[in-house]
């Protein structure tokens, strides 16, 4: 049987991509909606905290090359989505707590 890359896998290694401007993973940070692995393919949708972002290349570029670098993963598509808006309340209660907001 081989051995397939899974959701909890992609999402591990999401949480090494940090928000360079605040220095928190994007997962915690809510930006990432939804992981989709099928067999070696992934699909990640994510936001940003506004439109206007000025790191918004450097961040899905960070996400795709995490991504490829999990064993059995051939193929990484992130897809910049701006519905549901992004609010603080998709933080983490860490990430909130890192910045004071809890």
């Amino acid at each position: 049987m081989i051995d397939l890359v899974t959701k909890q896998d992609v999402i591990k290694a999401l949480k090494k991509c940090y928000d360079p401007e605040i220095g928190i993973s994007l997962v915690d940070m809510g930006l990432i909606y939804d992981v989709q692995v099928k067999n070696d393919k992934v699909h990640i949708k994510m936001t940003l905290t506004t439109p206007a972002c000025p790191m918004h290349a450097f961040m899905i570029n960070d996400v795709e090359e995490k991504v490829k670098k999990l064993k059995r993963v051939k193929e990484v598509k992130v897809e910049l989505v701006w519905d549901p808006p992004w609010t603080i309340d998709k933080m983490s209660k860490d990430a909130k707590k890192r910045l004071g907001l809890e």
